[in-house]
């Protein structure tokens, strides 16, 4: 007869001496936080694009219900998205080790047989698929993203948006049947291991606790090498293993990290002439048309913002000069209170060439149309002749190479 114990689906076949209760328990309850917080950190990144104030926001049209949490994002304090998305993007890596840790901890689980031994048991085993499924595509579509490397079929943001809710979903009703257990496991180190622990294990070549140990090291030496691309400044060159780590590209006051440059977006040097440029300004009284020229002669002022993007990615503060946006609010009829605005770029292909900002934002002081940075003018691929820059806004909200402006209810 053949040998069963060389099946994956026999208990003989997994005799690593590791697995059991205790083990995949401490695992199970820092994924149970970790997780949670990733989840909550990713809603709010979505929120932060404001997509229920116009559809040019709005990566996901058809989210329903799923959008009930969104709120209008606020402008202060000015590092909001720079943090919330840096602790989504690092913590989302850190737990990389974690991750992997737990699922093979438990891989005996997902061979036994029969699949199914009643209809509960069916629906635990699904939901565990979704859980694994879900769980393995949420932090490959992730770490794909933060490395720029969009080799996934569609947008990113569906994708991901709709996965963490399947992930989600059977995480916390797997989490809703685990974890007193695993709390029990913690406290008392339970040894009825019988659904877990290998009934004849091989001889242990390091501990449960060195186990642990090399899980945890894995996990620190991904946080160093990942968070100095969301601290900036001297951390940068920390970051290995993020695309924008090491060190910034070149020096000078335009020296600072991009994502997008002039020749990507297909930006010419003709697009963006003195005597080919023109800002429009629509609104309430009509529009108006601004040389280059005629933007300096407005009051200018200056703002010390960073730039953060949804990689996880952000700048140091950076200072910006030009003219405030409820500046040029008023200049079409919008005194007190300005209303919405739409951002439109000379890029003329590819996501957020448009961008809608909140009332909120407008008002904001600190928002402005830039025209230089660091004491200097912007550099093509910093958006000259003129940018957004907006306090804790997403960085794909923060336009370049501004064509027109629209005032007024999105």
């Amino acid at each position: 007869m053949r040998d069963q114990s060389r099946l994956p689906t026999s208990p003989g076949f997994w005799r690593s001496p590791l697995r059991g209760t205790w083990f995949t328990s401490v695992l199970g309850l820092v994924l149970l936080v970790g997780v949670t917080v990733l989840f909550v950190t990713g809603l709010v990144s979505y929120a932060a694009y404001n997509p229920d104030l116009s559809r040019v926001n709005d990566m996901t049209p058809d989210k329903g219900v799923l959008g009930f949490y969104l709120f209008a994002w606020p402008s202060n304090p000015v590092w909001l998205y720079r943090l919330t998305q840096g602790l989504h993007v690092t913590l989302g890596v850190t737990l990389i080790p974690v991750l992997l840790a737990k699922l093979w901890s438990v891989v005996p689980k997902l061979f036994t047989l029969p699949p199914a031994r009643s209809v509960t048991h069916a629906l635990e085993r699904i939901s565990l698929l979704l859980l694994v499924g879900g769980g393995l595509f949420e932090f490959t579509t992730g770490v794909l993203n933060v490395q720029l490397d969009y080799v996934f079929p569609g947008s990113f943001y569906p994708l991901h948006f709709y996965g963490a809710w399947v992930f989600f979903a059977a995480f916390v009703a797997h989490a809703a049947l685990k974890t007193p257990t695993a709390l029990r496991a913690v406290r008392h180190r339970l040894r009825d291991e019988s659904e877990l622990a290998a009934p004849r294990p091989d001889a242990p070549t390091v501990s449960r606790r060195g186990a642990l140990g090399l899980v945890g090291g894995g996990s620190l030496l991904l946080f160093l090498t990942t968070v100095g691309q969301s601290l900036g400044g001297p951390f940068r060159r920390t970051a290995l293993l993020a695309p924008h780590g090491t060190a910034d590209p070149g020096g000078g006051p335009n020296g600072f990290q991009i994502n997008k440059t002039a020749a990507y977006a297909g930006i010419t040097a003709a697009d963006t002439h003195e005597d080919n440029w023109r800002l429009v300004v629509t609104g309430r009284t009509g529009t108006v048309r601004l040389s280059r020229a005629q933007l300096l002669r407005l009051p200018l002022h200056s703002s010390s913002l960073p730039i953060a993007c949804v990689e996880g990615w952000s700048t140091a503060d950076q200072w910006w000069r030009g003219v405030r946006l409820r500046d040029l609010a008023a200049l079409v009829g919008h005194d007190g209170d300005p209303p919405d605005v739409l951002v439109e770029s000379l890029q003329r292909h590819g996501a957020f060439r448009r961008a809608a900002l909140r009332a909120n934002q407008v008002a904001d002081g600190r928002s402005l149309l830039a025209l230089y940075v660091n004491g200097e003018e912007l550099s093509p691929d910093h958006g000259h002749p003129a940018r957004i820059i907006v306090p804790a806004a997403p960085g794909v909200l923060n336009t370049k190479w501004v064509a027109r402006l629209t005032f007024g209810d999105l």
